[in-house]
């Protein structure tokens, strides 16, 4: 089992069945120093494009500068989305402080405007939970704001729940949406 595991952390995943209008060749990957530039962009633009840019969330993190690096803590995993090579978006797992030690936050899930509603975020959504189960998590929590819609459809589909207060120590004030799911 420990040498699956190696090989999946090593290996890029392909999909190549055709995922909504695409044509193209979807790869989703564990994150590289190299993409942090276009990740940090890719975040920002997406707050810009739902009018959600506020203090206490993730657009002023310092750390959407440095994501690699973030993901070097045991029990996390940040996945890119590539199509046909190119980086266009994200999304992660994190052992968030102050969460039960069986819930793991879902953490800084975009994509940019050109990879938005084609499924991807389905992928990411599905990768980050099949991982979170790997990692021994029995929970996954969202931290999350009104202005992005479309997220939080995909999460009620998956059966994530609104719970009334922030779990945690996110830092991200700026979110006022908190919701959970069991895995």
């Amino acid at each position: 089992m420990e040498f699956c595991k190696l090989i999946q952390d090593y290996f890029i995943i392909r999909y190549s069945k055709k995922i909504s209008h695409l044509k193209n060749e979807i790869t989703i990957r564990k994150i590289l120093p190299a993409d942090n530039e276009m990740l940090a962009s890719i975040i920002r633009s997406s707050l810009e494009d739902f009018d959600a840019v506020k203090k206490g969330t993730v657009y002023y993190d310092e750390s959407t500068d440095h994501l690699d690096s973030v993901f070097q803590t045991k029990r996390s995993a940040y996945f890119v989305v590539e199509i046909d090579g190119k980086v266009r978006g994200g999304c992660g797992i994190f052992p968030t402080d102050g969460l039960p030690q069986d819930t793991c936050e879902l953490v800084k899930m975009y994509l940019s405007s050109e990879a938005r509603g084609k499924g991807l975020g389905k992928l990411l959504l599905q990768k980050c939970m099949d991982q979170a189960k790997e990692n021994d998590f029995h929970k996954m929590y969202i931290e999350t704001m009104p202005e992005l819609t479309n997220a939080i459809a995909m999460y009620k589909k998956y059966g994530f729940t609104f719970i009334p207060s922030a779990l945690g120590n996110s830092g991200h004030a700026g979110c006022d949406l908190f919701m959970i799911k069991n895995l």
